[in-house]
């Protein structure tokens, strides 16, 4: 058995989950019946969670000589639309078969009383995610633009997959997609903030009066950025899988450009809480310009009103991780010593940087 700061993680049977206040992330025997109703391995398992764990929660599973990612949602209440697992299996497999370099889904448990949520089972692949460290073997100059154009190209190759009509025209209503992002983190702002930063209101009224019109639709990513790829471990530089989708819908491909240049580390850049992917300010790297000239050159859009939607990532971004540092301010985040106080001062540096790229004029202090 294993203990998680938030409390038991993984027990082994289904008699121990029921034993315990809260529930349990993994049950080892579901987990095992499962895997074998699908055919996936044989004999016990082994796990080791992935990532930090803040929004949906993975885990690396070894069954005899095979590996295997499950993922899942938190532990419940929780608002569905956030956290639809069977929702974002789905889209990866159409995207695959599309030819979208997305994991492998081998199976989706749809069933809540396994393990309280649905999850699903997807191949493991061996692959690096670069944030702040640069690979060996993807060290050299060249490998490091090799390593940038991949970026762009992975979001291309997304933004070019055909929406308007089959499974994929079912994920989201691309009209009026940017007024309802607006309209809907505007109301979010009150209910996950004990504090007065008046820059949410004045910023998101600007976005209001100024929502661009929208020329293509596509799928969106939702958080697409160069942590959320992963390449392969060899030169050259190449993404052999993009991930995490929870945040995924169709809408304007402008939204995702919009994050990813916003949120994008070059040299000379502010720090925020969103520099997830550091090495992007050495040299060598796509600057954020070059980002946006190479999709220009290889998407037919009118990048005009970008600015707009970079103003866009921001701002959401602002109110999302006021409600993380409002969490922490509860004693929600026990366990978290850096993240959680950092937004203290790292929400108005994202507020301030949104305003930058909507050329507001700085608040007065």
């Amino acid at each position: 058995m294993h203990t998680s700061p938030d409390g038991t993680e993984v027990v082994a049977t289904r008699s121990d989950a029921e034993a315990l206040a809260s529930p349990p992330l993994l049950i080892l025997d579901e987990v095992t019946a499962f895997f074998d109703k699908h055919g996936l391995g044989s004999g016990p398992l082994s796990w080791t969670s992935i990532g930090d764990g803040q929004s949906n929660i993975t885990y690396r599973i070894r069954r005899g000589a095979e590996d295997f990612v499950l993922r899942r949602g938190p532990r419940p209440p929780l608002p569905r639309s956030t956290h639809d697992m069977v929702r974002e299996a789905r889209i990866q497999q159409l995207l695959r078969g599309q030819g979208v370099p997305v994991p492998e889904i081998l199976a989706i448990c749809e069933d809540e009383s396994v393990l309280g949520v649905p999850f699903y089972v997807m191949a493991y692949l061996d692959g690096l995610v670069i944030t702040n460290t640069i690979p060996p073997n993807l060290s050299s100059m060249e490998e490091r633009r090799a390593t940038s154009a991949a970026v762009v190209d992975a979001l291309v190759r997304i933004h070019s997959v055909d929406v308007s009509s089959g499974d994929l025209a079912s994920f989201g209503r691309p009209e009026g997609y940017l007024q309802r992002q607006v309209a809907r983190f505007s109301g979010l702002w009150d209910v996950n903030t004990t504090r007065s930063l008046p820059e949410v209101a004045r910023i998101g009224s600007w976005l209001a009066d100024n929502v661009p019109e929208s020329s293509a639709a596509a799928v969106l990513h939702g958080d697409y950025r160069p942590g959320n790829l992963m390449f392969a471990p060899q030169s050259p530089a190449r993404v052999i899988a993009v991930l995490d989708w929870e945040m995924s819908a169709v809408g304007d491909p402008l939204a995702d450009l919009g994050y990813l240049t916003a949120t994008y580390s070059e040299p000379g850049s502010a720090s925020t809480p969103l520099e997830l992917t550091g090495v992007t300010r050495h040299p060598g790297y796509y600057t954020r310009a070059d980002v946006i000239e190479a999709y220009r050159q290889r998407m037919d859009l009118n990048l005009d009103a970008l600015p707009w939607y970079q103003a866009l990532a921001l701002w959401k971004a602002s109110i999302f991780c006021e409600a993380i540092y409002t969490r922490w301010l509860k004693g929600e985040r026990p366990h978290d010593l850096v993240f959680g106080p950092s937004l203290e001062a790292g929400v108005p540096q994202l507020l301030r940087a949104a305003a930058g790229f909507a050329g507001l004029a700085p608040a007065p202090l």
